[in-house]
C-alpha cells in the first residue's frame, strides 16, 4: 500500500464537540464554505452536525408554556399600539407586546405550526 491509499479516518467527535463547531461557525460570521475550509471540515458534515442539534433541540425543548388567563376582555394589541400581531394557519392568533420574550414566542409558534 503506497501513501496514496492510505485513508486518514477521523475519530468521532463528542456531542460537546459537536455543540461547540456549530456554535463556532454560527458565531463566526463566515460563509459555510469559508468556515469549513477553515476548519479541514467537509460541507456536509457541518450540515449533519447542525441539522441534529436542530433534532435535539426540538425534541428536548419543553412544548409547554406557561400563559396566564384573564376573565376580563382585552384589547387587541392593535388596538393598543402594541408590538406585534402574527396569524397562523387555521386562524391561530398570537399578540405580543413591546417587552415580549423572542424565544418564547419562537417556540410557541414551532408548537403551534406542529399541531
Amino acid at each position: 500500500m503506497n501513501e496514496q491509499q492510505v485513508c486518514v479516518v477521523q475519530r468521532r467527535r463528542s456531542r460537546h464537540e459537536v455543540e461547540q463547531l456549530v456554535s463556532e461557525f454560527e458565531s463566526s460570521g463566515l460563509s459555510r464554505v469559508e468556515f469549513c475550509r477553515e476548519r479541514g471540515l467537509a460541507l456536509s458534515t457541518l450540515g449533519r452536525y447542525r441539522r441534529r442539534l436542530d433534532r435535539q433541540g426540538a425534541a428536548s425543548a419543553n412544548p409547554l408554556l406557561a400563559v396566564e388567563l384573564s376573565t376580563r376582555p382585552q384589547a387587541s394589541v392593535a388596538a393598543t399600539g402594541g408590538a406585534l400581531a402574527v396569524v397562523l394557519r387555521g386562524g391561530r392568533r398570537i399578540e405580543v407586546g413591546r417587552m415580549f420574550d423572542a424565544d418564547a414566542l419562537e417556540r410557541l409558534v414551532r408548537v403551534l405550526e406542529g399541531a
